[in-house]
């Protein structure tokens, strides 16, 4: 099952990434408390665009990177909001999906670049290459929890699954 492993939010540029077991996603702005959600992401484009509302990433292609490259490389290394496994990101771009209960839709390829080359190892804009993650628009507004499922939305499917009760977003 294609699902969210761990959800990473940064407050400013050049914090570390925190991981959250839940936050909430808003159209048009992002995923609250991070940087890109503000306006102050590194990349921050005014005004702010679809494509850097969330970004995703595949542990997989993480995890082959720094076991092939032998680079201690990790999830929260990449910087991106939401990680996922089951899942072939590239073949979401143009398309919608959900995270739990929220609707998002498939932007573009998040290659990697020189900033976090120079975060990290310039060996990431080869081995990331493609395999960098996707990014999203927020399609509806919603919790995201880490063990959500994601699955892509098909043409006349509802978008709004049943769902748990609310993830207590103070904590």
């Amino acid at each position: 099952m294609a699902k969210v492993t761990d959800i990473l939010i940064a407050a400013a540029p050049g914090d570390p990434v925190v991981p959250q077991q839940c936050v909430r996603a808003i159209p048009g702005r992002g995923l609250e408390g991070d940087r890109y959600f503000n306006g102050i992401g590194t990349f921050s484009p005014h005004p702010q665009k679809p494509d850097y509302e969330v970004t995703l990433i595949q542990r997989e292609h993480v995890d082959l990177f720094a076991a092939t490259s032998g680079i201690a490389f990790t999830a929260r290394d990449a910087r991106r909001n939401l990680v996922t496994v089951g899942v072939d990101l590239n073949a979401l771009v143009g398309r919608d999906f959900r995270v739990g209960p929220v609707l998002i839709r498939g932007i573009r390829l998040c290659e990697p670049c020189d900033y976090l080359a120079k975060k990290t190892s310039p060996e990431i804009l080869h081995g990331l290459l493609h395999k960098g993650g996707l990014r999203a628009q927020i399609l509806s507004e919603g919790e995201i929890r880490v063990g959500d499922a994601l699955v892509e939305v098909l043409p006349g499917e509802s978008a709004d699954p049943e769902r748990g009760p609310r993830c207590n977003l103070s904590a």
